[in-house]
């Protein structure tokens, strides 16, 4: 934790060729920020367009109350990697997120620090480009419903209702970042961030921010092939980085959700309920551990015992819902318990 005397608030701004967009972020950072409670920490990600020359301008004007840190990468590394390394500087109590680009309003990242430094209570907050009636221009269609469809995936995925996942403003008080390691060196790092918070217990807060779409003619850095890696990483978050018993309840519930899906269909179309299942139970045993798991196992069994034909299948769907509700009720009964890991 900071020392008594530290920095408030820390703003981390990964930059990689913006040399168009510094000096009227800098006007906005001093226009909302200009004090000596902040500092700002710009990651140069390996520039090759003068941005270096100009933030090294930038700070000589000393026209500004706030703390200025320039952190200089050899070769362009990623956006993930250059977040890492500026939060690894900070020394903030809250650590903020801010694209250089101009996509995204200081003044909403004012009112977002303001919410979250008043209410103790807050550890997270992510802005969203989908919420409220402020300001936004993007007609980028292929970006958003890939946004759209990963927030989509991420909350099925993690039990969330988030709007924007991929939105670059975020804040979150300095226990949430000695909690997650992040891996991603890419744009995959929203992702990273996302799951991680979730993962240890955090809740995320939206806060509705304006949006101005920026064009590839004017530098946007993200492509359609991001987009694609996006689903890949939502998997690797979800499906690889689990601890054992988690991977373990995962495959184990697959098996018998697939089992469920065998009472469904004839022919190719049972071979295709078998695999729908088998995915539902994916994501089941992402959920729900070895005996938590165990017990829906056993009432869709118990189900299958009953009837014939569609009376069988109506059976095991009924008692597949009673499995979950008792799932659910045991889980909590044992989350204080020495079997907490197995439920």
């Amino acid at each position: 934790m900071p020392q008594k005397n530290s920095t408030t608030l820390s703003i981390v701004i990964p930059v990689f060729n913006e040399v168009n967009f510094l000096e009227e972020l800098f006007d906005q950072i001093k226009k909302f920020f200009n004090n000596e409670y902040t500092e700002i920490i710009f990651v140069d990600d390996g520039s090759e367009d003068g941005t270096s020359n100009l933030l090294a301008e930038l700070k000589k004007k000393n026209n500004y109350k706030f703390s200025f840190k320039i952190i200089r990468l050899d070769k362009n590394s990623g956006k993930g990697k250059a977040i890492q390394i500026g939060i690894k500087n900070s020394n903030g109590v809250y650590v903020l997120l801010q694209d250089a680009d101009l996509e995204l309003d200081c003044k909403d990242a004012k009112e977002m620090f303001e919410m979250i430094s008043t209410k103790k209570d807050i550890k997270c907050i992510f802005g969203s480009r989908y919420l409220s009636g402020k300001l936004k221009k993007n007609n980028y269609l292929f970006n958003n419903l890939v946004a759209k469809i990963n927030s989509l995936i991420f909350n099925v995925f993690f039990s969330q209702s988030l709007s924007d996942v991929h939105c670059g403003l975020k804040i979150f008080h300095r226990s949430v970042i000695e909690k997650i390691q992040l891996s991603i060196n890419d744009f995959g790092i929203e992702i990273d961030l996302a799951s991680q918070i979730v993962r240890n217990n955090f809740f995320i807060y939206e806060y509705g921010v304006s949006y101005f779409f920026r064009s590839k003619a004017q530098g946007k850095k993200i492509t359609w092939i991001d987009g694609l890696k996006s689903f890949y990483y939502l998997f690797k978050v979800r499906f690889l980085d689990n601890s054992a018993s988690t991977n373990l309840s995962i495959a184990y519930s697959s098996v018998y959700m697939a089992f469920v899906g065998s009472y469904f269909g004839m022919g190719l179309g049972n071979i295709l309920f078998i695999i729908i299942f088998f995915i539902l139970g994916s994501i089941l045993g992402i959920h729900f551990k070895i005996l938590s798991s165990t017990i829906i196992f056993l009432f869709i069994f118990f189900g299958s015992l009953f009837g014939k034909g569609n009376g069988t299948t109506l059976a095991v769907i009924i008692f597949f819902l009673l499995g979950l509700f008792a799932a659910r009720k045991s889980k909590r009964l044992f989350s204080k318990s020495k079997l907490s890991n197995y439920f």
